[in-house]
């Protein structure tokens, strides 16, 4: 039987398609929606650089458009989500708990040596902490005084910070809420009380693990897979679920190794076979964003070599502290470094760096002016400032709305 086979475009527009990132929504997004995006990722990565909205709340602006970020805390304090350690820290679909409890009985399997270590040098003060939340109620971090003299900072938590950490990554506490974006912690059993009903065994977690990344990405080689959950050997060989009908294999064209695509979304890979995807959203996106965290991925995919700097010494930078990529019409065109400055009611763009070849034309600066409006007019900056210098700088302004 001959395998299906797409072309690099129609790749991309699967992958869009399942990521829900192809065409712009068409209504304003609920609460509800909020959930079904997470669900359709799997996971929603979770980072504080806050020089634009914080990610995760900027990831679902990149699906949902304007939407109240309430709702995000809403539903982890509600209990459809809970926070940890899938791909990075990441908010989690409730009903994704069993697969993560392994993680939670052996933290140093996954290489969280520290912890276990922790637990049993400081197993008295570790101890106390429980017993203060189990008589107490939730806590946060900053509700202990820093005693040891330090600066802080997360390379220097304080104590208390570390043992909570610990004890999170262990699974005996979990994230009842968020309060400024301050993490809650309180008993595991309080907050998810039927937490221990399932346990699945590690062939099944790793099994179900490859099936969500393959449906989240639409279209996937066997070398992203370990990437999206952070996965360790033994692995399952997609090939495996291929025999069993658990997935289709693929081919694009021009590629060496196949590619396998989730049976849910059969329909739509026909759709992209027979050129019925068309991809129309242009939106900005974070920096751990799906579509770009892996920079192997979003390479290969889109031929789009992507970096974050927030990291990398000022001098060194190429692009700017905290560059979002530009996703237009199906393809990753450039990265802006934008800063919310809230106070003034101002959206700046520091840099706005197009891809090589991207061709400038007016429809193409409408688009992404529209998308940089909309973000603005999101984070509460109607005032939109482009201090950049750089060539694409002119006709952005000349087309911002």
């Amino acid at each position: 039987m001959t395998e299906p086979t797409l072309t690099p475009a129609a790749a991309r527009a699967l992958h869009l398609a399942a990521q829900g990132m192809l065409n712009p929504r068409r209504k304003s997004a609920t609460r509800d929606d909020v959930l079904d995006a997470i669900r359709r990722m799997g996971v929603l990565q979770i980072d504080t650089i806050s020089v634009v909205a914080r990610s995760p709340y900027l990831v679902l602006w990149s699906r949902l458009g304007a939407y109240d970020t309430e709702w995000l805390d809403q539903l982890l304090a509600g209990g459809s989500l809970f926070e940890y350690w899938a791909h990075e820290a990441c908010f989690i679909p409730i009903e994704d708990y069993p697969l993560f409890r392994h993680r939670m009985r052996d933290p140093e399997a996954m290489g969280w040596k520290y912890s276990a270590t922790w637990m049993r040098e400081r197993s008295a003060e570790v101890g106390a902490l429980l017993d203060h939340i189990r008589a107490n109620g939730p806590v946060r971090s900053s509700d202990f005084a820093r005693t040891d003299g330090k600066a802080g900072g997360w390379w220097e938590w304080k104590p208390e910070k570390r043992s909570l950490e610990v004890l999170f990554t262990a699974g005996e506490l979990m994230i009842a809420r968020r309060h400024n974006f301050h993490r809650v912690y309180d008993l595991a059993d309080r907050v998810h009380p039927r937490r221990h009903e399932t346990d699945l065994p590690m062939e099944e977690v790793m099994r179900r693990f490859a099936l969500q990344t393959v449906k989240a990405l639409g279209v996937c080689k066997a070398s992203w897979i370990p990437d999206y959950y952070r996965t360790r050997p033994p692995r399952v060989n997609p090939e495996a679920l291929v025999a069993t009908g658990a997935l289709l294999r693929a081919r694009v064209a021009g590629w060496d190794d196949p590619v396998y695509v989730h049976p849910d979304h059969a329909g739509l890979l026909q759709d992209a076979i027979d050129g019925r995807l068309a991809p129309t959203l242009t939106s900005i996106l974070s920096p751990f964003d799906p579509i770009v965290w892996d920079r192997r991925r979003a390479q290969e995919l889109f031929g789009f070599d992507y970096r974050l700097e927030c990291y990398t010494p000022a001098a060194k930078r190429k692009y700017g502290y905290f560059t979002l990529p530009v996703l237009r019409r199906g393809a990753l065109v450039g990265r802006i470094d934008a800063k919310a400055h809230r106070r003034d009611g101002r959206f700046e763009l520091k840099s706005v760096v197009l891809e090589p070849g991207v061709r400038i034309s007016d429809a193409f600066a409408n688009d992404i002016g529209g998308a940089v409006r909309r973000l603005a007019t999101w984070h509460g900056c109607p005032a939109v400032d482009i201090t950049a210098t750089d060539p694409f700088a002119a006709p952005l302004r000349t087309a911002l709305p």
